[in-house]
């Protein structure tokens, strides 16, 4: 015969139950009200030593919060006590009717339902191995590998699949579950060709409080100066600069960005990233376009522009210069100079390529997709504009 337990004995699975609602901020009254205990007791099994399985009754509640957490389930296993509806339940908890209609259902129905019991249920089911979608479809594997290896993103061969397939249901796959196929099933080699194609810009981010010190440029023209038409990218023309830099700052490239088109031109700087060379390579790249094309240039306060004004008075295009420390004023450009570290990693020498090379460059980020292009290409948007002015 097993030994009785003694008065007072609080089970693991009531000590995890206590420890999660703890957590959620409910007081030693409440949670004694829901596990039907008294608040000292409450109190003693939080001072209690960690159970190891309390990770199974908050498993995943900071980490996916599509997921129902132990809170979630105490709180429909409370409604149902009371009577209530799925709609009352669904309403306190945050969550779709359906999803407590479900979650009740699997559970054994509104007599039967336990918080605890289900979520080891959903605990043990989310354990279990399941093929990915791309290693059960080795078609939708090809399109996404040939894609990957042309860098578009994942969200964007997920739209691509919908239009290059739209009467196959079974060629779609959505942005999450190539990224969930590359992180889990990559290995090896295969691994770091494809998640170079994940890039982010940089692997860490960078700290915040750390200032640069610089002189200030004569004659400088602000960004708030700017005309209000260049905020919106409505009108065509405004455009935004900055320098790529190579290891140690002894080399570098620059790089030119239409606002409204999201259109790149890059700059070869082989005689070094002084003022002079950044005007000159300035001055030829727009040369070749209309003049509505080339409105304004926003800049960084950087020595490179220390001959802004020359530039404007043999250009007639006004430089506009971001306030300190500011790279979200030049968006659109910070944005594309992070797409570009695909093709110059940091480290690498910049002043080794030629202009045909940066054109290249150019070229393959110009006729990629962008979603803030509505998946049209910069150079598709540049078109219409010229047919619009010409």
């Amino acid at each position: 015969m097993d030994k009785p337990k003694r008065r007072g004995w609080i089970s693991p699975a009531e000590s995890s139950r206590i420890r999660v609602l703890a957590k959620s901020g409910y007081s030693t009254t409440y949670i004694g009200e829901v596990v039907g205990r008294s608040s000292g007791g409450v109190a003693a099994a939080l001072r209690a030593r960690d159970d190891p399985r309390d990770r199974v009754y908050s498993w995943r509640t900071k980490y996916c919060a599509s997921r129902l957490s132990m809170v979630d389930r105490e709180e429909i296993r409370a409604g149902l006590a009371r009577g209530q509806t799925y709609t009352a339940i669904a309403k306190r908890i945050g969550r779709a009717v359906s999803t407590v209609s479900r979650e009740v259902d699997r559970g054994g129905g509104r007599l039967a339902y336990r918080a605890v019991r289900a979520h080891q249920d959903a605990y043990v089911a989310s354990r279990r191995p399941r093929a990915g979608v791309l290693e059960a479809n080795q078609a939708l594997a090809g399109f996404v590998i040939e894609h990957l290896g042309l860098l578009w993103s994942p969200e964007k061969i997920s739209r691509a699949l919908q239009e290059a397939f739209p009467d196959d249901p079974m060629m779609r796959v959505s942005h999450e579950s190539i990224y969930k196929s590359l992180y889990v099933q990559g290995r090896g080699e295969l691994r770091r060709e494809l998640a170079r194609c994940l890039r982010s810009g940089r692997a860490h981010r960078r700290p915040q409080g750390r200032l640069q010190a610089r002189g200030k440029l004569s004659g400088m023209v602000m960004i708030s100066e700017r005309p209000p038409e260049v905020a919106d990218r409505a009108v065509p023309g405004h455009w935004e600069g900055d320098l790529i830099m190579g290891p140690g700052n002894a080399s570098a490239v620059g790089t030119l960005v239409e606002r409204s088109t999201r259109y790149l031109m890059l700059l070869a700087l082989p005689g070094g990233h002084g003022a002079e060379s950044v005007r000159l390579a300035m001055t030829k790249a727009i040369s070749g376009l209309p003049a509505e094309l080339v409105k304004t240039i926003t800049w960084d306060q950087g020595k490179e522009m220390a001959q802004h004004a020359t530039f404007s008075v043999e250009t007639g295009v006004a430089v506009y210069f971001c306030d300190p420390h500011s790279p979200w004023q030049r968006g659109s450009n910070e944005n594309t100079n992070g797409l570009l570290r695909d093709f110059m990693p940091k480290g690498k020498d910049l002043s080794a390529l030629s202009q045909e090379n940066l054109d290249w460059f150019a070229y393959f980020l110009n006729t990629r997709p962008r979603e803030t292009l509505g998946f049209k290409t910069p150079s598709e948007k540049l078109a219409e504009v010229l047919a619009l002015t010409g």
